[in-house]
This record gives C-alpha cells, sequence and structure tokens, in this order.
C-alpha cells in the first residue's frame, strides 16, 4: 500500500477502470493500480473527480487537504469508527484530573529522554561537537518533572526542555540555514520550515489512526481542549516527534539531500519547499517511515491500541521510547 502525495498545480486524479490516473494538460503523470493506494495528501489546487473521491470514501481512504505551503486544512473521509463507548470513557477520563496528569507525565517524560538518547547518539559519531551541557539541563527538567502535579506547570517543563533541545539540535547540524530556535509561524527559515512540515504530516497520519480506532482526537489529556485543535493527536505525536522528524530533518540536511536551493522564500509566509524539495522530502519520508527497522506507522498503530487498553481497562500506557 502506498501513500500518493499530489503537488503538481492545475493537476487531476480520476479513476478509470481499476486504476487511478494523475493527469495534467492531457499528460499522464501518474498511474497506479487502485488497490495499491492507502492515504492520499494533496497540497493546493488539484481537482479531484467524483468517481475518484466515491472510490476514496467506499474504501476507506483517506485525502487529506493542504495548502500549497504545508499547512493542514482538512480531510474526506468515510464514516468514523463506530466505537461510541471508547469516545464516552475518553470524555469521562478527560474529567479525570489525577489520570490526565498521569497522561501528560508519560508523554513529556519520554519525550524529554527521547531528546537525550537522540543528541547522546549524536555525540558519540561527534565527539568534537560540546553537547554536554545541554544533556545536563535536560536532565534537570526531567527531575523537574517529577515535582509537578498541574497541567499547566507540566507544560511549562514541556517549554522548557524543548527550549534545551533545539539549542542542541542548532549545534547537531551541519548547515544551519539560520537556524536559532524552534518558530512555528510562519517558518523564518529552511529547517524551521521542515521541523513544520514533518509535524504536520505526523500528526495528520495520527488523526487518521485515532479516528479510526473510536477517538476524538480533538479531546487530549496533555493538550486538552481547544477549539479546532487536534489534541489527543498532539499529545500521541510527542513520543515521535525526535524519533521521527527530528532525526529524519537532521539526516536530510547534514547529507546535503535537501539544501537551501529547494526553497521558496515567500513574503511574510517564510520559507517553504518548492516542487523539487517536496518531491525530496516526500520520498525521504515514505522510506523513514516504512523503514523495515522501525515500521513507524505499524508503531503509531500500535500505540493507539495501547492507549485504548488504557482508556478502557486501566492499562498502564507505555510511550514508545527510541533506541538508544
Amino acid at each position: 500500500m502506498s501513500n500518493i502525495y499530489l503537488t503538481e498545480q492545475g493537476a487531476k486524479i480520476k479513476k478509470s477502470y481499476r486504476r487511478l490516473i494523475v493527469e495534467k494538460d492531457g499528460k499522464i503523470l501518474l498511474d497506479i493500480p487502485e488497490f495499491k493506494v492507502d492515504k492520499i495528501f494533496i497540497f493546493g489546487n488539484i481537482q479531484i473527480t467524483t468517481q475518484a473521491l466515491t472510490f476514496f470514501l467506499n474504501n476507506g481512504i483517506d485525502t487529506n487537504f493542504f495548502s500549497l505551503t504545508g499547512n493542514f486544512k482538512g480531510k474526506l473521509t468515510s464514516v468514523e469508527s463506530k466505537n461510541i463507548y471508547l469516545r464516552i470513557e475518553q470524555y469521562k477520563k478527560y474529567f479525570d484530573n489525577q489520570f490526565r496528569i498521569a497522561i501528560a507525565k508519560k508523554l513529556v517524560g519520554i519525550k524529554i529522554k527521547n531528546h537525550i538518547s537522540m543528541i547522546k547518539r549524536f555525540a558519540r559519531n561527534h565527539p568534537d561537537i560540546v553537547l554536554d551541557d545541554l544533556t545536563v539541563e535536560l536532565n534537570k527538567s526531567k527531575d523537574n518533572l517529577v515535582r509537578k502535579n498541574k497541567i499547566s506547570t507540566i507544560l511549562g517543563v514541556e517549554g522548557q526542555e524543548a527550549s534545551i533541545f533545539f539549542k542542541a539540535f542548532r549545534r547537531m547540524l551541519r548547515n544551519n540555514m539560520n537556524f536559532q530556535t524552534r518558530i512555528r509561524r510562519p517558518p523564518s527559515n529552511p529547517v524551521n520550515s521542515l521541523l513544520s512540515l514533518g509535524y504536520t504530516l505526523i500528526t495528520t497520519e495520527m488523526m487518521s489512526i485515532l479516528s479510526a480506532n473510536g477517538f476524538d482526537p480533538y479531546l487530549g489529556y496533555l493538550h486538552g481542549a481547544d477549539y479546532g485543535r487536534p489534541s489527543l493527536a498532539l499529545d500521541l505525536i510527542e513520543e515521535f516527534r525526535s524519533p521521527v522528524i527530528d532525526r529524519l530533518t537532521l539526516y536530510l540536511i547534514n547529507n546535503q539531500i535537501i539544501d537551501v536551493q529547494d526553497f521558496l522564500n515567500i513574503e511574510e509566509k517564510g520559507y517553504y519547499l518548492n516542487e523539487n524539495g517536496k518531491k525530496k522530502y516526500f520520498t525521504n519520508y515514505e522510506k523513514y517511515m516504512n523503514n523495515q527497522k522501525y515500521a513507524f506507522r505499524n508503531i503509531f498503530h500500535r500505540q493507539v491500541k495501547c492507549f485504548t487498553n488504557t482508556i478502557l481497562r486501566n492499562e498502564d500506557y507505555l510511550p514508545y521510547r527510541i533506541c538508544k
């Protein structure tokens, strides 16, 4: 099964017999058997025929829509899971303050541990780069987290440790492309652009898995409830930010797979991948997500199943820990 990324502006996707075809100006850009398609990711101005949309809905193929610059707009999906009992328990747990605090501390705690593991792995291969001072600071954040008993203060620790990690991340970049610190909107340099796009993609994938399993992806425990924010998806990607997107971004830049020529600097909107840059990014993202050693998509599904057992059966939730 494949995820299809459509970025060619003015293209059209249609269904013909048992195949999906992407064409533009009478020229076929992609021709793929229908059974090989898992999800569709559409960026910008791309048309979809009614026959193709009907096929996606009938076969549970999520169609995700993004702006040309990579902002998630929404998705077309078939009927959501009928597991209303899971959603009822999810809502009940939201009002259990002790449960929320326990889950929030687990998620932030594993995020810190994954950051430390990533830094230590990099330091073993690059002893010339000083990172020990920031590892010490992250360990202090981990110790500080233990004493927190409010969601607001747990989020405070999370914000502090993220700031420390991105100081280390800057040192790990061979070409920092003017990266100083993490800035979400607008992405002020190519590094922030890659991080934002990556986090958006895994959040979108996590939303689909949560919905398919019966969760409401908009009600989370660490990130709480906020209008339009997929809080539960954001909760569950915390454990994957470093193992997936931070490492992928470092790999792409340090191996010069993507460089500054792969970006557009749009006035007031910041840096975004151009057409060539998107092709390279999505190719490597798919390889990384389907890597035989890690198989992160399978791990996403496994973690959602574990979280289901936590909600329904009060089983302990064990977030994903990066290999040291």
